[in-house]
């Protein structure tokens, strides 16, 4: 597999970890706060995107500046090695704020 195959079948997970995370979440802030299922489920599927993010090739991340590589790098870290002090309030404006900007730029490299 190429690198930039790899990274096509990396980019389609990550944006299918996002449309799960918009299926649970569903815009609805207060049931995502109501339900730990919807919480443990979003949380899971952040790790997950941004696990496959760590490992896009260079060149893959370097096409698509606007995104925050190491910002995404390091809210992993923090949602798998700090999972007991999450902060549900972050977690909730990464998914409202920053998920559609991800969604939009990811879209752009696999279709580039």
């Amino acid at each position: 597999m190429t690198a930039t195959e790899r990274d096509q079948l990396l980019i389609e997970h990550m944006l299918e970890c996002i449309g799960r995370i918009e299926k649970y979440a569903g815009g609805d802030r207060e049931s995502f706060f109501a339900s730990e299922l919807i919480q443990d489920a979003v949380v899971r599927n952040l790790q997950t995107m941004a696990e496959s993010s760590q490992r896009l090739s260079a060149g893959g991340k370097e096409s698509r500046p606007e995104i925050d590589w190491r910002a995404i790098s390091g809210f992993r870290n923090i949602l798998v090695h700090d999972y007991l002090g999450l902060d549900l309030k972050l977690i909730w404006l990464v998914v409202e704020k920053e998920l559609p900007a991800v969604r939009r730029a990811l879209e752009a490299l696999r279709d580039a």
